[in-house]
């Protein structure tokens, strides 16, 4: 690991930034310095302009993936290298403005039907019936689950927030009869390896499931949150119960 990199880690973990935010700062820099063959400390203004005409012009990258780019290596330039300032001249692609539509209770109920991996449609009922970002999902374990109280705890989530979530008398029962299956240990929902299964694998499943159930509405995963009326209670403390 060069001290550069060494220096960039240190800094983001200093400010609390997320797992996700260091990988894909980190290869945003690495993608910078393989494009111009030379070590970032020693790039100029030019170099960098240069980079995100190459991004924008010849890769044909998404806005999204641009603009990732440029905040890690902005990041690295401001807060590690101290830039005083960083000026590309770069006319970033906008975001595309696409308004997700909202599904019905019955559509929501056609696509976790359709969902035929039951870890799949036990997580895809939390995102719905919890509220719960894809990667909070992901980072569920066993002990976040109060099955006496019916409560769920998400730990760290965005805005490294901890809080609480209610579980309905069914989702409950439907992730007793998910533990009940898998026996999970420590993550709730864990691959062969132990980890945590990958968010591709589920965003896959809900596609899938949307394209059987024949729901043609706007939006991916995210959009079962959007539809989900749950209540967040902060500032309780939490003391896990054997959950099931």
């Amino acid at each position: 690991m060069t001290p550069l990199r060494q220096r960039m880690i240190a800094a983001m973990q200093m400010r609390g930034f997320s797992p996700r935010t260091h990988e894909s700062y980190l290869d945003a820099v690495r993608d910078l310095a393989k494009f111009t063959r030379r070590s970032p400390d020693t790039l100029e203004h030019a170099d960098l302009k240069r980079y995100f005409e190459h991004l924008v012009l010849e890769r044909q990258l998404a806005p999204a993936s641009v603009r990732l780019f440029y905040n890690g290596i902005r990041f690295l330039y401001l807060q590690v290298l101290a830039w005083p300032a960083i000026d590309l001249e770069v006319a970033l692609p906008k975001r595309p403005q696409r308004i997700p539509g909202l599904l019905t209770r019955a559509q929501v109920a056609s696509i976790l039907n359709a969902c035929e991996d039951i870890r799949y449609r036990t997580m895809l009922t939390i995102c719905y019936g919890c509220g719960l970002r894809l990667s909070e999902v992901l980072a569920l374990r066993v002990k976040d689950i109060d099955g006496e109280r019916k409560l769920l705890r998400v730990e760290q989530g965005k805005g490294a927030k901890d809080r609480l979530v209610p579980l309905s008398p069914t989702l409950l029962e439907a992730l007793r009869t998910y533990w009940r299956r898998y026996r999970p240990d420590d993550w709730l929902f864990a691959g062969r390896a132990g980890t945590p299964l990958s968010p591709t694998g589920l965003q896959k499943a809900f596609t899938d499931a949307k394209r059987r159930a024949g729901v043609t509405t706007l939006g991916g995963i995210h959009g079962l949150r959007h539809n989900s009326a749950f209540l967040i209670m902060p500032g309780r403390r939490f003391q896990p119960q054997r959950l099931f």
